[in-house]
């Protein structure tokens, strides 16, 4: 273990998934095909929905840049684990931890925002469907759109605003396969009471506004729905939730379980919570929209086909240069 007595870490070393050296290539074929298969599902459902005319609606809308959002997040974390998995220090400087954490909190309460925005939709759509289309309107999308994403980045830079002003003059050894605030205050010889208070506080407030914002939406669905008398009308209703309720419980069981405990003692169980939070859950997303959805299985179909024939088209093409005399 490596101890300093400085006020600012030149640079934080980082924990390895395996201490294991033969673990580290299998780790590493594992992860980059999480991150491939992360990067293609999303960007299939961006491209889906952006080129599907009759995707133009506010849930799809979301969902696009729900798909973004994980894009980020994923591209925030995975690198770094990959890189490490290849190199002989796992080293990650002051600077560049700071950022990480930035973007981690940012992205990842973007993800918690947009599933609120989503419950929102679902809710305006079975509790008021004559007036949906003018309450979910352009501009009420808009609206819950930059809420989304300026409110987490807000609550992102209060916490690296706090970070920064630590001092540091222990273990350099961040206890987590990247930088998070949890472990990274453990590290501080300075007071962290202001930053454990904003963590606790405004911290707590940015995952409990949001899901209570979707339970409370949920349940004003499930009186609606216990009121509809036909059952196919309620299987119809909640058909169009199945998705967004496997990924709510999915997304924040994972992240209450990490995130409001300590990680001084960082278990296997709270590896691989984080690992479900942190990648996993961006990986899925794409799956669980797309497998119960027939517009969006309609919408990729659509898009296959275009592709097909756009290389199909390229071929003869390609033939012809290739034997053109």
């Amino acid at each position: 273990m490596e101890v300093l007595n400085v006020t600012r870490l030149p640079e934080f070393i980082l924990l390895r998934l395996s201490s294991l050296p033969e673990d580290q290539k299998p780790l590493f074929v594992l992860f980059l095909t999480i991150y491939l298969l992360t990067l293609m599902g999303n960007l299939l459902i961006i491209l889906a929905i952006r080129s599907d005319p009759q995707l133009q609606n506010p849930m799809y809308f979301l969902l696009s840049f729900l798909s973004f959002a994980d894009i980020c997040y994923t591209t925030v974390v995975v690198p770094k684990i990959l890189t490490n998995f290849l190199s002989d220090t796992e080293t990650i400087s002051y600077a560049e931890c700071l950022t990480q954490v930035y973007f981690i909190h940012a992205f990842e309460n973007m993800d918690s925002y947009l599933l609120a925005a989503m419950a929102i939709d679902h809710y305006a759509a079975i509790c008021n469907p004559f007036h949906y289309v003018t309450a979910m309107n352009h501009r009420c999308c808009m609206l819950l759109l930059v809420f989304s994403v300026a409110l987490p980045c807000l609550h992102a830079l209060l916490h690296v605003l706090l970070m920064h002003q630590l001092t540091f003059c222990e273990s350099n050894v961040i206890h987590h396969f990247f930088c998070d605030i949890n472990p990274v205050l453990k590290l501080a010889c300075s007071s962290t009471s202001v930053g454990e208070l904003g963590l606790m506080t405004e911290g707590l407030a940015s995952v409990v506004t949001p899901l209570a914002c979707i339970v409370i939406s949920y349940l004003r669905i499930l009186i609606t729905v216990l009121r509809i008398p036909s059952a196919a009308g309620k299987r119809k209703a909640l058909s169009t939730c199945i998705s967004h309720l496997t990924v709510v419980p999915l997304f924040y069981g994972s992240i209450i379980s990490v995130c409001f405990r300590g990680l001084s003692s960082y278990t296997v169980k709270d590896r691989i919570a984080t690992i479900i939070y942190a990648v996993l859950t961006s990986m899925l997303n794409p799956f669980i929209y797309t497998l119960r959805n027939k517009d969006m299985k309609r919408s990729l179909g659509k898009l296959q086909g275009r592709i097909k024939s756009e290389m199909n088209r390229l071929s003869p093409t390609k033939s012809i240069k290739i034997h053109k005399p």
